[in-house]
């Protein structure tokens, strides 16, 4: 059955990826995601559904468009692949429970908030907002089904405690730090809060830390100046995507259990 899960959950999160990367180029342009249909940024023809099946059409056109032959970004496939793998991954780490909904969602529209803040070092309001309010309401309902509603009690009061550290370093950095992470950090809260408080307090160290590392790494290399902006957004979700499946481990390493 978990095999079928995991294997079922790989597919669909192929396709899912395939609409991340159309979400994550379209939004912040302030475009439709619906309309007009995937064209050839080159040549501007339509992309044919035979020539849009995740990661295989990219392989057989060998990274090339059809009608004009100009190079498709290896961006879509990776896309694609790294999303089918971490719902993959994650059904088979959840199981079957009616939470395995959220979380899938949750991987979804991270993975779609990391691309926006790299491309563009800004978390839509477009995608944020109702990611959050569909994300509780899955994440209620699967509560509710799993027999944990007190869970999702726990995981709003989560989201609020990593809203309010951020919203207060935010004011201390004076500008040097995003509301929209800090409205990110509600979202990630939620669902790290729903696994227990130790794994919400192993997200947010590992996001400073990785986020930390990053940014002085870029400084030294000389990649980004002291007064050019830096993404933490990636930072902040790397940190969840950590402590969600490790947090426990770590927390027992760290206390020497």
């Amino acid at each position: 059955m978990i095999g079928l899960l995991t294997a079922g959950a790989g597919v669909f999160g192929l396709i899912i990826g395939s609409f991340v990367n159309v979400v994550s180029y379209r939004i912040p342009l302030g475009r439709s995601v619906v309309s007009p249909p995937s064209a050839c940024p080159t040549c501007g023809a339509h992309i044919r559904p035979g020539d849009n099946v995740p990661v295989i059409s990219w392989l057989l056109l060998r990274g090339r468009c059809r009608d004009c032959g100009a190079r498709i970004s290896a961006r879509y496939p990776i896309v694609e692949a790294v999303t089918g793998a971490s719902f993959a991954a994650t059904a088979w780490y959840i199981g079957v429970q009616w939470v395995l909904v959220p979380y899938l969602w949750f991987v979804g529209v991270t993975i779609a908030l990391t691309l926006t803040d790299l491309d563009h070092q800004r978390i839509p309001n477009r995608i944020l907002y109702p990611s959050t309010a569909v994300g509780a309401v899955l994440l209620a309902g699967a509560a509710i089904g799993d027999g944990h509603a007190v869970w999702f009690v726990r995981a709003i009061e989560g989201g609020a405690a990593y809203f309010a550290l951020l919203f207060i370093v935010a004011v201390a950095a004076r500008g040097g730090f995003g509301m929209g992470d800090v409205k990110l950090a509600f979202f990630l809260g939620v669902f790290l809060a729903y696994v227990s408080w130790g794994t919400l307090v192993v997200g947010v160290f590992a996001a400073f830390v990785l986020g930390g590392v990053v940014a002085l790494g870029l400084l030294i290399t000389k990649v980004r100046g002291r007064k050019d902006p830096i993404a933490f957004g990636p930072a902040l979700v790397a940190g969840a995507w950590i402590a969600i499946p490790f947090a426990e481990r770590l927390l027992s390493w760290y206390l020497g259990g």
